[in-house]
């Protein structure tokens, strides 16, 4: 992959069942399914194998039950695997020992799930702060740190607020800021949206992608919800019943699903949603007059209401401004209502 690789995870299975070590030995680790039924074990995790990149958002998805958040917890050793292997910058995560393991938690690793757990009696600074507070950081330092924080989520004049005076999206906000409050490498975000109403989480995709432009950091982000990872994911991998069925970009998942059930996962998805303006450009550039510039990266959907109606083909360009190619209304609109270019 393009990206230096910052977690690999290999082979890795989470089973639950009676002495389920000595049940993968037998199997050498590569256990079918009746096997696990003959067995009466519980395969929550199977075989998945991921590399993510730095600076990379990978969104592990699925529906309830298929493994998503169990293998997160592999990922983190929150939750011990029964096999497989697990590298975090080129050390073996699984032969740490419980103090080392603690140490790259406190230190490079960031978690955020559903349920904020925020602590009731501390304020959103104190909240904040608490990470570094664990590690032994005077307050003086921490409070500081964990400021800079706050106002990156938008909560500056809300310091002194305690969590009951703040709206669901409010807690949320101080949940990522305690989350990134020890600068991790890593960063774990388990459905940390699911439980907020529509328009809050719309707001709180856009949050999260505005603080990813301004940290980059490498996200594993979990949920159930499709158009959120299209939305969100640099690469996605769908899970069902303990295994990914594929791992791909959002559009490689729409143009070339790997499996029936990923084509059935993306079937309703309006391509507009995920095709990006790089793959409908024409390439190289031009001299001919344009209307502006657009990021490559942008979908169809995202950029629409530019280019429909402009006098004149948007040029494309990349991260760094270069220019890639130009984009017209007739290219746009025909992925808008379906037709082939």
């Amino acid at each position: 992959m393009a990206r230096p690789v910052l977690l690999d995870c290999s082979g890795v299975w989470k089973v639950y069942g009676p002495n389920p070590t000595a049940f993968m030995k037998k199997f050498n680790d590569t256990p079918g399914d009746a096997d696990l039924a003959e067995h009466g074990m519980i395969g929550a995790v199977r075989g998945a194998s991921v590399q993510i990149g730095q600076g990379e958002i990978f969104v592990i998805m699925g529906l309830s039950g298929s493994g998503k958040s169990t293998l997160v917890r592999c990922l983190s050793r929150l939750v011990e695997p029964t096999a497989g292997s697990i590298n975090f910058e080129g050390t073996d995560l699984l032969k740490m020992t419980d103090d080392e393991l603690i140490q790259v938690r406190r230190k490079k690793m960031g978690m955020v799930f559903q349920h904020f757990a925020l602590l009731p009696h501390l304020t959103v600074l104190q909240n904040a702060a608490f990470p570094l507070e664990v590690q032994g950081v005077d307050r003086a330092t921490r409070e500081a740190r964990a400021m800079e924080m706050v106002e990156i989520v938008g909560l500056k004049g809300r310091e002194g607020y305690y969590p009951r005076q703040l709206s669901g999206g409010q807690q949320q906000r101080v949940g990522i800021a305690r989350s990134l409050v020890t600068e991790p490498d890593l960063w774990f975000l388990d459905e940390p949206f699911s439980a907020l109403d529509p328009l809050i989480r719309r707001e709180m995709q856009d949050e999260f992608l505005r603080l990813q432009s301004m940290l980059h950091k490498t996200i594993v982000f979990i949920t159930h919800d499709f158009d959120e990872a299209i939305r969100l994911a640099d690469r996605i991998a769908v899970m069902k019943d303990g295994r990914i069925e594929q791992t791909a970009t959002p559009e490689e998942l729409m143009t070339n699903p790997a499996t029936p059930y990923v084509a059935e996962f993306t079937r309703h998805v309006p391509r507009s949603k995920v095709v990006r303006l790089r793959s409908i450009m024409s390439p190289g550039v031009t001299d001919a007059e344009v209307a502006g510039d657009l990021p490559g990266h942008l979908t169809v959907a995202d950029a629409i209401d530019q280019i429909d109606g402009a006098p004149y083909p948007f040029r494309v360009v990349d991260e760094n401004g270069v220019p890639l190619g130009t984009v017209d209304a007739e290219a746009a609109i025909n992925v808008m209502v379906g037709r082939s270019g």
